[in-house]
């Protein structure tokens, strides 16, 4: 069979790389000059970066499925679930044992420092809770008050649930749903040890992936059709036919693998735009700051205290030398970035540094050699309670869906993108 796939961000990457193991022809579209969508890969001052920095989870199966399929699982640093502060910075540092679930976790408390006795119960409180609940709500409710509602201390909310939440969902836990953020947490805490790893890519996100599909692709007799942008598409008896630059082609069925927007766009003239709802957006900003190539951290990932009412917006740090070899480079993750970029760039990585310096007590962190700020400010749909979101089946024959905002238990991840793309290939040839 002949099909086309439309959009080579994860979830088209995903789609094309299943629809030709299976042996079919694929025709993977992509408007943009460079792979991958929202998860690429930039140039800045000549070095090779991401216009965002990514975190996975030992949880996310169809990711790592799909990295062994491409040969890039080696391209992953695997670090134990943890969150560890700046010392003297009034975090924590918690790192979860090398021991059976639940004991890494249990374990990895235990010796927890920045943490008090009430905090820890609070935390192992709501663990129970949750595994006893099956991590299943009868109602979704926001983040916040799921929190409160199991006496979560303010302590452990800030250093600890505030900030895993805004990283899983990119939205904040006053809106955050709390049946996703449990979903997330069952998949990771409340599975086995291997599954609460954080995995950190150690290459550029387009390298890591979406080039190496397509080079996949075309392996298989596939072919890639970069910058150019699907016009429309129309029914074509029992098929599907596509016009692109000025030219026009047939498929036995198609995968749109666009944003909502221009995948709404697509079907209008088809009466299916209704399929999928307006989102709401959260926007998530990487401020990259270079040092001298002596410069490191302790560790190659470090949370930071954000605190917002003094500009202190980071949420996570990243030594990149210790990840892709870019000495004296680090990323700092905003998540939920809108209040911080409002001010712009400048002042934004201004602040990042002097967070940097005041957090580490490192006077020199204040004055980087250059910075960079990246911004995507459709970064994810904002992950509130109760959302609906479209199936990846419509209503007419070999047309799909496929995209982090389509129906799943997880937030607009990665891993929901490549479950997407995995579930929207499998409605075409089934």
């Amino acid at each position: 069979m002949r099909y086309a796939v439309i959009g080579a961000g994860w979830a088209g990457c995903s789609a094309a790389v299943a629809l030709a193991q299976a042996g079919h022809e694929v025709h993977l579209f992509e408007a943009a000059r460079t792979l991958g969508g929202r998860a690429r890969q930039v140039i800045v001052n000549g070095l090779k970066l991401d216009n965002g920095q990514h975190i996975l989870l030992g949880a996310y199966h169809a990711t790592l499925q799909l990295l062994s399929t491409l040969g890039q699982q080696h391209q992953l640093l695997r670090l134990p679930l943890q969150m560890c502060y700046p010392p003297n910075s009034e975090g924590m540092n918690l790192i979860a044992a090398k021991l059976p679930a639940p004991l890494h976790m249990l374990v990895g408390l235990i010796r927890a420092t920045g943490l008090a006795h009430a905090d820890k119960m609070a935390l192992m409180r709501f663990t129970s809770a949750a595994r006893w609940m099956d991590w299943q709500l009868n109602d979704d409710c926001t983040v916040e008050e799921l929190l409160q509602r199991f006496d979560q201390t303010d302590n452990l909310v800030r250093l600890m649930w505030q900030p895993l939440c805004i990283a899983a969902l990119n939205t904040p836990i006053h809106r955050a749903s709390a049946q996703v953020f449990l979903n997330v947490l069952k998949d990771s805490l409340g599975a086995r040890r291997s599954a609460s790893d954080m995995l950190i890519p150690l290459c550029d996100l387009s390298n890591f992936l979406p080039d190496t599909a397509a080079a996949y692709i075309n392996a298989r007799g596939g072919t890639l059709h970069l910058g150019c942008a699907v016009q429309s598409i129309e029914a074509h008896q029992e098929k599907w036919l596509l016009r692109y630059d000025k030219t026009c082609a047939i498929f036995d069925g198609a995968v749109i693998a666009t944003p909502a927007e221009t995948a709404r766009s697509l079907l209008a003239p088809l009466n299916l735009a209704s399929h999928i709802p307006e989102f709401n957006y959260e926007p998530i900003t990487t401020c990259y700051l270079k040092y001298p190539a002596t410069t490191r951290l302790a560790r190659p990932l470090m949370a930071l205290l954000a605190r917002p009412d003094c500009a202190a917006w980071g949420q996570f740090v990243f030594d990149r030398g210790q990840l892709d070899g870019h000495a004296g480079l680090f990323s700092i993750v905003v998540s939920a970035s809108q209040q911080a970029i409002e001010r712009g760039h400048a002042e934004l990585a201004f602040h990042c540094a002097k967070q940097l310096a005041t957090d580490f007590n490192r006077p020199e962190l204040l004055t980087p050699e250059w910075n960079q700020v990246i911004t995507e400010k459709r970064a994810t749909f904002s992950c509130t309670p109760g959302l609906k979101r479209p199936t990846n089946q419509l209503a007419v024959v070999n047309l799909v869906l496929a995209g982090d905002y389509t129906e799943s238990r997880y937030p607009a991840t990665l891993e929901a993108a490549v479950q997407s793309g995995a579930m929207a290939a499998r409605l075409l040839v089934t």
